[in-house]
């Protein structure tokens, strides 16, 4: 279950028929300014773009948009995908739909200046964070920026948070007797060979947030993410840390059953997992609650800038945040939508229950946390 790697528990190398983008790609309009001048490829607003209607009419007529590392079953992508191209015409090329938001970075890097570059980015935070931070992402604001927490966005709209959720413990109860609902949990015998992350959390948005969850479990700290590591190198040296990547095909093959990931995919899975016979549980781990949002951002050299912009739009919609919700993840409106009555009330309900308000780690936390999981990782978890 990587992805921007992907990453919570609300998971994936998923099974899922890909949707990629042919070697040519798609081409670019010709014209990246609307018909009264306004420049799309620097438009840091709808206004700047000339207006919602200017934006959509410049968005049709270039009917394309690249997306990357975004599966259909995570977080109810599809229905989002299949609902922006219902309601505007634009196709949707997602390529490398497992792929991980290193692999998002690396695109945008590589193929600057080409057709085929992604448009948009849906990143794990402490990535958006590193992107901005190197200048790949374009400055943005959303009609509805200014209902986005400050916690939750970049003050110049270099990328936004969109949805999320917390850590949890996955767990097929019909391979595993007793099912873990806590890390401490994990280090018993009877895990041997059984517990599993959604991908490396160097590259990995859910695995990076794995190991900060365990961290907190065991003495760490936004300020230090080593407990975690050392307690992935103790699961390792007693034979409990499984290696291999968790996926719902890993799952069903009975090679994952324990996996930890975001409460919104492990989830959905569980629903998933009912008409295979597999009894899929999922607990909040209490000694480490950790929450994490994805984050939005559009590539400062999209080939297709004003598809880029409404898709962003799309998102922060009530349509859009709603789709989130209904795929079991925490859309970053929530709060706001509560408070003006448009929350979808039945799939608020339906969100796995956990105690507390969030916290979420500084850009300069995570960064210091990528730069210890970089040191250290490979070597608490080889051999």
């Amino acid at each position: 279950m990587t992805s921007p790697a992907r990453a919570v528990a609300l998971i994936g190398a998923l099974g899922l028929t890909a949707l990629t983008l042919t070697a040519c790609g798609a081409a670019p309009t010709d014209s990246t300014t609307t018909p009264d001048g306004k420049n799309l490829a620097t438009a840091a607003s709808a206004a700047d773009a000339g207006g919602m209607d200017a934006l959509v009419a410049a968005a049709k007529k270039e009917g394309t948009l690249n997306a990357i590392a975004i599966p259909r079953d995570w977080a109810n992508y599809g229905a989002i995908i299949d609902g922006f191209t219902a309601k505007y015409g634009i196709k949707v090329n997602v390529e490398n739909p497992d792929g991980s938001s290193q692999d998002e970075i690396n695109a945008v890097k590589s193929r600057k200046g080409q057709d085929r570059a992604p448009d948009v980015l849906d990143l794990g935070a402490s990535f958006a964070q590193a992107a901005a931070a190197q200048g790949l992402t374009a400055p943005y604001k959303v009609a509805a920026f200014d209902k986005i927490p400050e916690t939750q966005r970049d003050a110049q709209g270099r990328w936004f948070n969109d949805y999320g959720g917390y850590v949890s413990i996955g767990c097929d109860a019909k391979r595993v007797k007793v099912c873990p609902e806590t890390f401490a949990d994990l280090l018993g015998p009877e895990y041997k060979g059984k517990v599993a992350l959604n991908g490396n959390p160097t590259k990995s948005g859910s695995a990076f947030g794995g190991v900060y969850a365990a961290a907190l479990a065991n003495g760490g700290s936004f300020d230090d993410i080593q407990p975690g590591i050392d307690f992935f190198g103790k699961l390792k040296k007693n034979g409990n840390y499984n290696p291999v990547e968790s996926t719902p095909a890993t799952v069903e093959k009975g090679e994952t059953p324990i996996s930890i990931d975001w409460d919104y995919l492990n989830a959905g899975y569980a629903e998933q997992f009912k008409a295979k016979g597999i009894d899929w549980k999922v607990a909040v781990p209490s000694d480490g609650v950790y929450a994490q949002y994805y984050s939005q951002a559009i590539n400062k050299d999209a080939p297709h800038p004003a598809a880029a912009r409404l898709w962003q739009e799309y998102l922060y919609s009530a349509e859009g945040q709603n789709l989130w919700l209904k795929g079991y993840a925490r859309p970053v409106l929530m709060p706001a939508m509560t408070a003006d009555g448009t929350i979808d009330k039945e799939a608020a309900a339906a969100l796995p229950a956990v105690d507390g308000t969030p916290k979420f780690p500084s850009e300069q936390q995570s960064a210091k946390a990528k730069e210890a999981l970089a040191q250290g990782w490979a070597a608490a978890v080889s051999g």
